[in-house]
């Protein structure tokens, strides 16, 4: 369940992820290829976090982001889309949870709530990893996801192993 009555106008939140080669142009190029149609339109852009891998630890950092989009695209249109730039960029799918030159997820779209054999929405981890929650916290901070804000998410996963990238050392 979403309340969306206090978040910025978009029509979904995408999560985007990179840890093999130059990640955060990845990030950029992803985002790039996203909105060449010019069917979506990015209406907000967390800042560039580099994370810890999560699910499969052995493995080399990430960098997220978290975008907000408007688009007249359907929610599996959206989806096809964020595959559509994976597969440009070459993402190979070995492992689960492995290393990808990019990740592109959609996250929530509107207030849909969808569960399908390709795409659930929202996304069903959403609330278990800091690495979406601290982006999309910037962008979206009142999203309520599960009856619960996201500041009841953040408190409830592991900060320390997302640092904003251009934050001082």
């Amino acid at each position: 369940m979403i309340d969306r009555a206090a978040v910025a106008p978009y029509d979904a939140l995408i999560g985007l992820g990179s840890n093999i080669g130059d990640k955060a142009e990845n990030i950029r190029q992803a985002t790039a290829l996203l909105t060449q149609q010019g069917d979506i339109r990015v209406v907000a852009a967390s800042r560039l976090y580099r994370t810890a891998p999560w699910g499969v630890t052995d493995q080399d950092w990430f960098v997220n982001a978290c975008i907000a989009v408007a688009t007249g695209l359907s929610p599996q249109a959206l989806l096809a889309r964020c595959q559509s730039v994976e597969n440009a960029m070459k993402r190979v799918r070995q492992e689960r949870w492995g290393p990808r030159v990019i990740d592109v997820d959609v996250l929530v779209y509107k207030n849909v709530s969808l569960d399908d054999p390709t795409l659930t929405l929202p996304h069903p981890r959403i609330t278990e990893r800091a690495f979406v929650l601290v982006p999309l916290a910037e962008i979206a901070p009142d999203l309520v996801l599960n009856g619960h804000p996201l500041s009841h998410w953040l408190s409830r996963v592991d900060l320390s192993e997302v640092t904003r990238l251009d934050a001082p050392k």
